[in-house]
């Protein structure tokens, strides 16, 4: 008696290619599916780039890397639009990663002024729009708080969400939006009461 190994058995057809395994349908829908994640891209461009950049000069005062930091992270969202699992999904992470980008220049502007502080010096006053924003005693004072109280702080109270919408974006507790909000409010208290003797 022959044993059977797999496959068809004596007598069955061979099954077809199914249609997902045609090269051109495949083709097809990654192409649909780009254009898909353009036109959503572009639609969420239009409706709060503004709004992240100046979220972004809030947390730099600089609104030249806040512009930076904005056209980085609408080309990250761009590229990762596909694997988003709902499309409403797409502004946390463009927020996400706009605060994402603001972490990191603080983190190069600390090196920059660690290793040549005469050049951070130089540069940090160079420009009539970070002259303009420098006069600003609120944001000094929030650029004065630790980042984690400063993206709290412009996450609720700039761009206005509540404290689940907060924890979402910044991947921590709800109990750990309040105390940033707490301590960044009073440390602001104290800063401008200071400033303004």
């Amino acid at each position: 008696m022959q044993r059977w190994h797999g496959g068809p058995r004596p007598g069955q057809a061979r099954p077809g290619p199914s249609p997902g395994d045609d090269p051109g349908a495949r083709a097809g829908a990654t192409a649909e599916q780009a254009r898909n994640a353009t036109a959503a891209v572009t639609d969420l461009f239009r409706e709060h780039h503004l709004e992240l950049v100046r979220m972004a000069i809030v947390m730099l005062g600089d609104p030249a890397a806040a512009e930076d930091v904005v056209q980085d992270a609408f080309e990250r969202v761009h590229r990762r639009w596909p694997r988003l699992r709902e499309p409403v999904d797409g502004l946390a992470y463009v927020r996400s990663s706009v605060l994402n980008g603001c972490r990191s220049v603080y983190r190069r502007a600390a090196v920059a002024r660690k290793h040549a502080p005469e050049v951070a010096r130089t540069g940090s006053a160079a420009g009539p729009e970070n002259a303009a924003a420098d006069r600003s005693q609120l944001l000094t004072a929030m650029r004065s708080l630790p980042p984690r109280q400063r993206e709290v702080l412009v996450l609720r109270f700039y761009v206005d969400l509540d404290v689940a919408e907060i924890a979402t974006t910044l991947r921590i507790a709800p109990s750990a939006v309040r105390s940033n909000c707490s301590r960044g409010l009073a440390a602001l208290g104290r800063t401008l009461r200071r400033d303004g003797k």
